[in-house]
C-alpha cells in the first residue's frame, strides 16, 4: 500500500509542477494545437493552445512507478513492464503523429494507415509476450490468460494463442482510438480517464487481496503481479489528475494523441492483464459511447446518402451543437462515466460476494 501511494502522489506532484513548466517550453517553441475548420465555432479559441502535454503524463507515470519501487525495494515485475512497454509505445505514436501536425501546420498527423501499422505494431509485441511461456511466474502464471473474461478466467476453458492476441490487437486499437475520441472538450478525457484508472487500481489492490498465490479458494483471483499493476495504475491516475489542474476549462494545455493513445493503450492492458477484458467496456462506457456515436454517424450517413444521425460527432461536439456550453456538456459526461464505474466496480464486486 506505501508504494501505491507513493506513487499516485508523486506523480500528482510531477505532473501540477511539470506540466507548467511544459506549457512555458511548448508555447515558446509554437507547439499550439490546430483546429479543425469544420468543428464548432467556440473551438477556434482554442487554436494555438500548447499541445502534446500527454508527454508529462508518461513521464510522470513511468517515473512514480518506478521510484515507488526504488522507495520500498521491490523489482519491476513482467506484467508492470509490458504495460509500461505498451503506455510508452502508444504514447510514441501520439508523439509522431502530434508532431507532424504542428511541424507541417495541418490539422491531421499520420495518415491513418501510418497511424494504424504503429498501433499494430506495439500490440501485437505486447500480445505475444504477455502470453510468452518465459514469462510465466513461479506459478505458471503468464501475464496474460489465455481466454477472455469479463472478471475472471474460466476454468478448463483455454483459446488458441493466436486469436487472444488478435483480440488483444482489437481491443488495444479500439480503446486507444476510443479515448483520442473522446478528446475532444477541455478535461473531458483527462477526468474520464481518472475515474477508469482509479478504478482499475482498486482492482488490482483487491485482486492483491485475494490472490492464488496467498489466500487459495473458489473465490481467488489467479492473476500475476495485481500489486504491481495497482502501483503503476495508481501513477497514472495520479498524472492525470494533476494533468486535469491544467487542463480544466479554460485548458491551458492538451493532452494530445501523446496522451489519449497512451491513456488508452494503458486501459486495455489493464483490462488484459487483470483478466477483465469485457468489464472494461462497462467501467470505460463513456469512451464506449463516444465510439458507438461515430459508428453510427458513418453507418447513418452512408446508408442514407449524407443525412446525418447527430448533428455532429463524437457525441459530445453534438451537445455543443444544440447550445449547450462546453463545461456543461464535459460535467455531465463525468458523471455519465462515474456512474458507469460505480456499475463496473460493483459488478466486480458483487460476483466476488457470490463466489462465481
Amino acid at each position: 500500500m506505501r508504494a501505491i501511494l507513493l506513487a499516485g502522489g508523486l506523480s500528482l506532484v510531477l505532473t501540477l509542477v511539470g506540466t507548467r513548466y511544459a506549457i512555458i517550453v511548448l508555447a515558446r517553441h509554437g507547439y499550439g494545437q490546430l483546429i479543425r475548420d469544420d468543428g464548432p465555432t467556440t473551438h477556434h479559441t482554442k487554436r494555438g493552445t500548447p499541445t502534446m502535454g500527454g508527454l508529462v503524463i508518461v513521464l510522470a507515470s513511468v517515473l512514480s512507478y518506478l521510484a515507488a519501487c526504488l522507495v520500498t525495494g521491490r523489482t519491476p515485475s513482467a506484467s508492470a513492464l509490458l504495460l509500461m512497454f505498451l503506455f510508452v509505445g502508444l504514447g510514441t505514436v501520439g508523439f509522431l503523429d502530434d508532431y507532424i501536425k504542428i511541424s507541417r501546420q495541418r490539422s491531421l498527423g499520420l495518415r491513418s494507415r501510418a497511424k494504424f501499422i504503429g498501433q499494430t505494431l506495439v500490440a501485437l509485441v505486447f500480445g505475444g509476450l504477455a502470453l510468452a511461456p518465459w514469462l510465466e511466474d513461479s506459478r505458471g502464471q503468464t501475464p496474460a490468460g489465455q481466454t477472455i473474461s469479463l472478471i475472471r478466467d474460466p476454468k478448463d476453458f483455454t483459446l488458441p494463442a493466436i486469436l487472444v492476441v488478435l483480440f488483444i490487437w482489437l481491443l488495444i486499437a479500439g480503446t486507444s482510438n476510443a479515448v483520442n475520441l473522446t478528446d475532444g472538450l477541455d478535461g473531458l478525457a483527462a477526468g474520464a480517464s481518472v475515474m477508469v484508472f482509479g478504478a482499475y487500481t482498486l482492482v488490482n489492490i483487491w485482486q492483491n487481496n485475494q490472490w492464488c498465490g496467498r489466500e487459495p479458494g473458489p473465490t481467488c483471483y489467479e492473476v500475476r503481479d495485481p500489486l504491481d499493476l495497482a502501483i503503476f495504475a495508481a501513477a497514472i491516475t495520479g498524472a492525470c489528475f494533476g494533468f486535469l489542474w491544467w487542463n480544466a476549462s479554460p485548458a491551458k494545455i492538451f493532452m494530445g494523441d501523446t496522451g489519449s493513445l497512451a491513456l488508452g493503450g494503458a486501459l486495455a492492458g489493464l483490462a488484459v492483464l487483470t483478466r477483465t477484458e469485457f468489464l472494461l467496456a462497462l467501467l470505460g462506457g463513456l469512451f464506449v459511447i463516444q465510439t458507438l456515436s461515430v459508428i453510427l454517424q458513418v453507418g447513418f450517413f452512408k446508408a442514407t446518402k449524407g443525412r446525418r444521425l447527430f448533428r455532429m460527432a463524437p457525441l459530445h461536439h453534438h451537445f455543443e451543437m444544440l447550445g449547450w456550453e462546453e463545461i456543461t456538456v464535459v460535467i455531465r459526461f463525468w458523471l455519465i462515466a462515474g456512474i458507469f464505474v460505480a456499475a463496473g466496480l460493483g459488478l466486480f464486486y458483487a460476483e466476488w460476494v457470490a463466489g462465481v
